[in-house]
């Protein structure tokens, strides 16, 4: 039997990849750490033109990697999102946190009249101020969060905005950056999801040396 010729290192399959997106994109606007969120991004979802898309508030990068650094646990809306993020790259052994299984979500949804992304926040108030947010799957998620933020709740570090999907995903994310409380990271429109979200989660720890 033949054997197919493809390229069988893994390192070698990333490295090809980010040169690769470097000389297709146009990162010229970002700093050296934004640079390496976008290429992420841009790896976790294999459009190069979705550069044009990402915007990040001043300071988002630095923020992120100082609140990493000092152990900061990262809140995700869902599973695919904490699955995601590669645990050997965090730089302080940071506590992943999901609480969209909780057995008091349910409840906590039905009587809110909102969906369990959203009700599942609710159980991040004692660990949000400071924390690292990656909502990756919907945009209630990051409704709810700017609504407890306007109800006081304790402000996070940063805030990786990038739900995805047709009914709310750009308008949350408009929301977000139009907020100016905390620093963010989105991608314009409907493009986002749970493997971007992890993507710029893990760029974000790896530089948080």
């Amino acid at each position: 039997m033949s054997e197919r010729s493809y390229i069988r290192d893994g390192a070698e399959i990333y490295r090809r990849s980010f040169a690769i997106i470097r000389s297709e994109s146009d990162l010229s606007r970002f700093s050296k750490a934004e640079e390496r969120v976008a290429v992420r991004l841009i790896h976790a979802c294999g459009m190069v033109e979705v550069a044009r898309e990402i915007v990040m508030s001043p300071g988002f990068a630095d923020n992120a990697r100082w609140a990493l650094t000092a152990g900061a646990p990262i809140l995700c809306d869902s599973k695919m999102v904490a699955n995601g993020i590669t645990r050997t790259r965090l730089p302080a052994a940071n506590e992943i946190v999901c609480t969209l299984d909780d057995g008091k979500v349910p409840e906590l949804a039905r009587s809110m009249g909102n969906t369990r992304s959203a009700a599942a926040l609710e159980l991040w108030r004692d660990k949000l101020g400071g924390a690292v947010v990656a909502i990756g799957n919907a945009p209630t998620a990051l409704f709810r969060l700017l609504e407890m933020l306007d109800e006081g709740a304790p402000a996070p570090a940063a805030v990786i905005g990038l739900p995805v999907g047709f009914v709310g995903a750009r308008e949350s994310k408009d929301a977000l950056a139009a907020d100016g409380r905390v620093p963010f990271l989105i991608v314009k429109g409907r493009k986002g999801g749970s493997a971007m979200a992890a993507a710029a989660a893990n760029a974000l720890a790896s530089e948080a040396e």
